[in-house]
């Protein structure tokens, strides 16, 4: 009898900032199975040209939306018989940070349009598993959020604290105490400021950049 071995695959849940706004990345489906329908950028690891499962990640969103991100992290594994119509398959889902600025989302393979979307009132049903999927990388963002990591790949090159606390807000879904939230960043190395400021003569806002290097970790 001949062996059966499930599906390798890896999804991605890219996140960005849109008018101080969470948004995420939707692709619409051009091929069986679930033809048309909304899902997350996603497709089957090519162990002939993928190093890894992040390289594969990396792979299907410049396949599908011309995309190259800066940030990609492992969130969890989704798997069994059932998730797909093709067979017993494994995905690993991913999430991915890009400032809105820098997405080129050109339509590409497999894909007839691209969104993007509320990740928490999307108004779709989307393809498979991947309601299951967003929620899960939806939870772990704004977990590593909490947890004081600044979402500095988000951001544009240059910002002010005030951006940063509102791209943070827009991830959390609430608002943070200003006062609060300066003393607990303005020092940290990981921001460094320039010497140029934005706004009126007589409050004008420092602008910061991330540091080199810079990783999205907790600060706690």
């Amino acid at each position: 009898m001949r062996e059966l071995y499930p599906t390798v695959m890896v999804d991605v849940a890219l996140f960005s900032i849109e008018e101080n706004a969470l948004r995420v990345l939707l692709v619409q489906r051009s091929q069986k199975p679930q033809a048309h329908r909304w899902a997350l950028p996603g497709g089957i690891l090519r162990p002939e040209v993928d190093a890894s499962l992040e390289d594969a990640a990396r792979r299907v969103l410049r396949s599908k939306v011309s995309v190259d991100i800066p940030h990609l992290e492992e969130v969890c594994t989704f798997s069994g018989p059932g998730r797909d119509p093709r067979g017993w398959s494994i995905s690993v889902l991913f999430f991915a940070l890009l400032p809105r600025d820098k997405v080129n989302a050109v339509i590409r393979d497999k894909v007839e349009q691209v969104a993007w979307v509320d990740p928490s009132e999307h108004g779709h049903k989307l393809a498979f598993d991947h309601d299951a999927m967003l929620a899960a990388a939806l939870g772990e963002l704004r977990r590593k959020v909490e947890r004081r990591a600044l979402p500095l790949h988000l951001m544009p090159e240059h910002f002010t604290l005030t951006d940063l606390q509102r791209t943070c807000e827009a991830i959390l879904g609430h608002p943070l105490d200003k006062g609060v939230f300066r003393r607990q960043v303005r020092d940290l190395p990981v921001l460094v400021p320039i010497d140029k400021t934005v706004g009126g003569a007589h409050r004008p806002a420092q602008l910061y950049r991330a540091c080199e290097g810079f990783e999205f970790e907790s600060l706690r």
